[in-house]
């Protein structure tokens, strides 16, 4: 597949780590076209089974999955600036919509990043949700103690979530569905425990959540 990833800071380079090392094509981009640049070169010594990466800029003609790798909000305004061009992709919504004090959410109780998301994209869109219970630098590892990365994903268009599974499962992570798009309020709210635990455990953003069994 082609990937873009819109956000080439630390979360995209990790998707996008994962991403060319399972074999798929990756573009940046960035508002900082240098950091896209940057992103693409970095990476470019990652890539597998003939995948190329590269930076472009919005006007570019999008990939088959299209990762917003931004903030909440930045990634609703980023959905309504694309508008039809996002007819007919893949969007994957990695977002945790934490408060201004990070110990809450900030969406109502009866929503979520990936619900907003969803309202704003254009029709036609499929968004996913994924990707926001794993930190950066366990995505560029690729593991945690030895353990896969599991992939927790939801959304209610089933071949869209195929397609971000193979993602997954490509770059030697776990690809868990977790059901229709309104299950990612139980993931951002697991990813917001995550988050708060980290000065409590000291693992300095190299936890992960995974289920045994």
């Amino acid at each position: 597949m082609n990937v873009t990833i819109i956000g080439a800071g630390n979360m995209g380079r990790g998707i996008g780590t994962r991403a060319v090392a399972g074999g798929h094509s990756v573009t940046f981009v960035d508002a900082n076209p240098e950091v896209a640049e940057k992103a693409a070169a970095d990476l470019k010594a990652a890539a597998k089974k003939g995948a190329t990466v590269s930076a472009a800029n919005l006007d570019a003609e999008l990939g088959d999955v299209v990762v917003l790798a931004v903030w909440y909000g930045t990634n609703i305004e980023i959905a309504k600036q694309l508008g039809a061009k996002l007819a007919g992709k893949v969007v994957v919504d990695i977002a945790n919509p934490l408060n201004a004090t990070y110990d809450g959410l900030a969406t109502a109780p009866d929503s979520s990043s990936a619900e907003d998301l969803a309202k704003a994209v254009a029709a036609g869109a499929k968004v996913v949700k994924a990707f926001n219970t794993t930190f950066a630098g366990t995505l560029i590892a690729g593991e945690v103690a030895g353990q896969k990365l599991d992939v927790f994903i939801a959304g209610d268009d089933a071949d869209a979530k195929a397609k971000v599974s193979q993602l997954v499962t490509d770059g030697g992570m776990r690809a868990i569905d977790a059901g229709p798009l309104h299950r990612a309020r139980q993931i951002e709210s697991m990813q917001l425990l995550q988050i708060t635990l980290q000065g409590t455990l000291g693992t300095n953003w190299g936890s992960t959540i995974k289920i045994f069994g």
